[in-house]
């Protein structure tokens, strides 16, 4: 069943859910004041396809167990680009190489950082 979630435990738990695969230079910014889409956009890379696609499983699975729902997913069958509606949160998971030709932070550059300190986890 799922059940409408609070914003920010949303953000929290897909930052959380990209941290556990290990993806690479997490980052999330606030779109509130820059686009009606979404209120934040969470954007990450890996290294391989396979890796692309094991943290969109995840965020999927933490997602529903948290009682949220992905309501749209895109890209996760070739793995390059994968990109998920959360509702008020969009995550965008890349691999490497499409995520340098894409550059959404270059794009959305007006956006400020989300301070994701506490929700990482160091190495």
């Amino acid at each position: 069943m799922t059940t409408i979630l609070n914003v920010n435990t949303v953000l929290e738990t897909a930052v959380a859910a990209v941290d556990a695969k290990k993806a690479n230079n997490i980052v999330a910014l606030d779109m509130r004041e820059v686009s009606l889409m979404a209120d934040y956009f969470v954007i990450a890379d890996a290294a391989s396809t396979r890796q692309v696609q094991a943290i969109a499983t995840e965020v999927k699975d933490k997602i529903e167990a948290a009682g949220g729902e992905v309501r749209f997913t895109e890209g996760f069958r070739e793995g390059q680009w994968v990109l998920m509606d959360l509702g008020d949160v969009i995550v965008h998971i890349f691999d490497t190489e499409s995520r340098d030709f894409y550059n959404l932070e270059r794009l959305w550059h007006d956006a400020p950082y989300v301070d994701l300190t506490s929700l990482l986890v160091e190495d």
